[in-house]
């Protein structure tokens, strides 16, 4: 058997693995270990098990992800997408489908804070889910707004996504996250443009709500003010060059837990919760990259990345097929994995394709993203879908996946919009 083959043979084992349901930290770990064994021996299992837990997380580029994390987790806890839902029902909730609107604008608004799409859906659902419903909203168009919107958190700066996208490939985070102000803009606008088919075909889909005043607008912007304010300290900082993406990441758990401290939502026992969630979550993040680094060593023993380099070659597929393939690929994976295990997972034996095919890596990780969150919502396995549905059990799967259908076409649209051109992506790099 041919080392390459073994590689290929440990992503099938790999995928059967997660999808028996084992974390996929442990499974990238184990699939490692048994590979390296049997392509190194004992002496080279002995360097690689000995190396890679270090080497995995000693980079100082990685303290961004606590940082960022916690910063999402005290926003969680302040309050801010209540607020944020209710500063964008004032100027749309008065037209038809316009709460599902609100909606989507929340969570955009709160996904440049939180930079988790999950954590976006789950906060957004106990927020918007009950406003809309009150209003009588079609159960379709409420749950499917909210799993919809929850996507845009992994596209909104600061997003979590595209910091380990940076992390892993040594792009510039930065450059990530301007990059994807100008997608993140346009799948918002594609999202409520969904929101308004739908309304516009069945108007008992979506009701108008009251009509708000220009005084409780102006008093609405007035309460998202501090988010603002955050939200341009943190991103305006690091573009401007004043500090970098960790230091940037500092300033934004500052500023979120200022916010939370100002509007009496951050008591002993929230900190402390906020504290071990975080400790939590990026304790999971860290054994990924763990059982990642392990597994990487296998595949980079097998020569498969080098093997698909020489097969892109020998096809003689442009780049641009070569392209389409692994975005196809990317699509089917993002319905069983998360963003960030999907790029973990893969980045080692496609990165190498990108830079030889000399596509831009900016572009490679906002299409990367993009199709992530198509894959965030695409049935049967989306997790925002369920993360919605635990969030309300009395909504039935077959709801939610009649609802996501025009939002599904709506990322489509986007995907090729980016694809077409490039300089969308592009632009704000000067």
């Amino acid at each position: 058997m041919s080392s390459e083959l073994s590689g290929l043979i440990g992503f099938v084992i790999l995928l059967a693995l997660i999808l028996f349901r084992m974390p996929i930290g442990v499974a990238m770990a184990l699939v490692g270990v048994g590979g390296i064994w049997w392509l190194g021996g004992l002496k080279m299992l002995a360097y690689a098990v000995g190396t890679a837990p270090f080497e995995a997380t000693f980079p100082y580029s990685l303290s961004v992800l606590p940082l960022f994390i916690m910063m999402g987790v005290f926003a969680s806890h302040s309050g801010i997408s209540r607020k944020l839902f209710l500063g964008a029902n004032a100027f749309v909730g008065h037209l038809r489908g316009g709460l599902a609107m609100a909606t989507i604008g929340a969570c955009a608004g709160f996904g440049s804070i939180c930079g988790s799409s999950l954590a976006t859906s789950a906060t957004m659902a106990k927020v918007a889910l009950p406003e809309m419903l009150r209003y009588n909203y079609d159960m379709r168009l409420a749950s499917a707004s909210v799993a919809a919107g929850g996507t845009l958190g992994i596209m909104i700066p600061p997003s979590l996504a595209l910091a380990m996208y940076g992390v892993l490939t040594q792009t510039s985070i930065g450059q990530l996250y301007l990059a994807g102000i100008l997608p993140g803009i346009l799948g918002t606008a594609l999202y409520a443009g969904a929101v308004w088919y739908v309304t516009f075909r069945d108007p008992k889909m979506g009701p108008p709500g009251p009509r708000h005043s220009w005084g409780e607008r102006v008093k609405a912007i007035g309460s998202v003010g501090d988010v603002v304010l955050l939200f341009s300290l943190v991103l305006g900082g690091m573009f401007a060059g004043f500090f970098s993406a960790t230091e940037a990441a500092a300033v934004g758990v500052v500023g979120a837990a200022l916010i939370a401290v100002a509007r009496r939502a951050l008591t002993w026992v929230s900190l402390k919760a906020a504290l071990w969630e975080t400790a939590t979550t990026i304790g999971m993040v860290f054994l990924i990259l763990v059982g990642a680094k392990t597994f990487g060593f296998f595949i980079d023993l097998s020569g498969l990345p080098n093997y698909v380099v020489s097969l892109a070659e020998d096809i003689q597929f442009s780049p641009f097929w070569v392209l389409m393939i692994i975005l196809f690929i990317y699509l089917i994976l993002g319905c069983l994995l998360d963003a960030m295990s999907m790029m973990i997972l893969t980045i080692p034996v496609v990165f190498p394709v990108i830079s030889k095919l000399g596509i831009d890596p900016v572009w490679f990780g906002i299409l990367m993203v993009t199709v992530s969150e198509v894959g965030l919502i695409h049935p049967p396995f989306g997790m925002n879908l369920f993360v919605v549905q635990a969030t309300r059990p009395d909504i039935s799967s077959g709801t939610i996946v009649r609802g996501i259908l025009p939002f599904i076409g709506a990322d489509f649209v986007r995907l090729a919009l980016l694809i077409a051109f490039p300089s969308i992506t592009l632009y704000l790099l000067g």
